[in-house]
């Protein structure tokens, strides 16, 4: 297939630049994949209830935002550059995205926040980034919370002010560069409610890399490679997802990572497996699933990767059918925006 197939026109204005006042306020199209015509409804996130049943698996991805965005100063020259750590290589050392990074060679020693954090640039790695090794006292962490910015995408272009709403609910891990933002319409009070009708929960990690994100440049897609991102699957995990397939109970994911997730960690037989590995799952139309039955997430952008997995699940003309509706009744598109149901 093209890149072109998987286009459709979104006005500006229907792109969120804010979250809701209450992330479950978020409005739901629920998104039927069988039956005749489309098969859509247009419901309230908190109408999810509606769709859930009791022995059903919601799989969660776990993973935690760090403020990743950090504005340094090259130590021999005080020149201004912008950085962003896209994955932990080893104690200290990170792979990152420098901006410029034409004249950020191997050696080059960057200072932030008055010395509070150092880094040298210790080698060059795929596609230009560069590879970090930063000095500092304390904890790492707590030292990025305190310099670092959020690394909102590109489309949005106001600043956050609070930095939680960024984050889902049940974030636990730090790691991601990116929210996996089908989480973020849950609260903890709809899913306790989750929880009392008899839905398991499987809680999962994959930690976010902008790679998921970046655009699919050649028209023809099976040329399109994935970045590798880190996942997590414990067995109590494993074990919710395989009691939910062998008892005909149905799996459901919260966002595409979760997705991706569960399908790297299958075998042919759609056995999910505890482990820890790396993924650069590509899904499009042909795919066939293993694990999932359902799938919330958000509206993806055009020509995205993230819209040929949910063409994969739901099918290609429907998938654009169905995108095509939510333009006509004014959803809000992308991380902020409304939600998609699709079972």
């Amino acid at each position: 297939m093209k890149k072109s197939d998987f286009y459709y026109e979104l006005p500006q204005e229907l792109i969120a630049q804010d979250p809701l006042e209450v992330r479950s306020l978020s409005r739901l199209l629920v998104l039927h994949r069988t039956g005749a015509g489309i098969g859509i409804e247009h419901r309230q996130f908190t109408d999810i209830l509606e769709y859930l049943k009791p022995g059903d698996c919601l799989v969660l991805n776990e993973t935690r935002v760090i403020p990743a965005r950090l504005f340094v100063l090259k130590e021999t020259t005080g020149a201004k550059i912008e950085l962003l750590l896209l994955r932990r290589l080893s104690e200290g050392s990170w792979e990152c995205i420098v901006k410029p990074g034409k004249r950020c060679r191997e050696n080059t020693v960057l200072i932030f926040g008055d010395g509070l954090l150092k880094g040298v640039i210790t080698g060059i790695g795929t596609g230009g980034n560069r590879i970090i090794k930063f000095e500092y006292n304390g904890i790492f962490e707590e030292i990025l919370d305190k310099l670092g910015h959020m690394p909102l995408p590109p489309y949005i272009k106001h600043e956050l002010k609070d930095k939680n709403r960024y984050q889902t609910v049940y974030a636990k891990n730090d790691g991601s560069a990116a929210a996996p933002t089908a989480g973020l319409h849950f609260t903890k009070e709809l899913l306790e409610k989750v929880k009392d009708m008899g839905v398991n929960l499987a809680k999962i990690t994959l930690h976010v890399g902008l790679g998921t994100f970046r655009p699919v440049k050649e028209d023809d897609i099976l040329k399109h490679h994935m970045h590798s991102e880190y996942y997590i699957i414990d067995e109590e995990a494993a074990n919710s997802i395989n009691f939910a397939k062998q008892n005909g109970y149905r799996v459901i994911c919260v966002g595409t990572t979760a997705c991706r997730t569960v399908e790297s960690a299958s075998d042919n037989n759609g056995a999910v497996h505890a482990k820890s590995d790396m993924t650069d799952i590509f899904i499009y139309p042909g795919y066939k699933f293993k694990v999932m039955d359902g799938l919330i997430t958000n509206f993806h952008l055009p020509e995205s990767t993230l819209i040929m997995l949910v063409s994969a699940f739901a099918g290609h003309g429907r998938t654009l059918d169905a995108y095509r509706e939510a333009v006509e009744h004014n959803y809000r598109f992308f991380s902020f925006g409304d939600a998609m149901l699709i079972i």
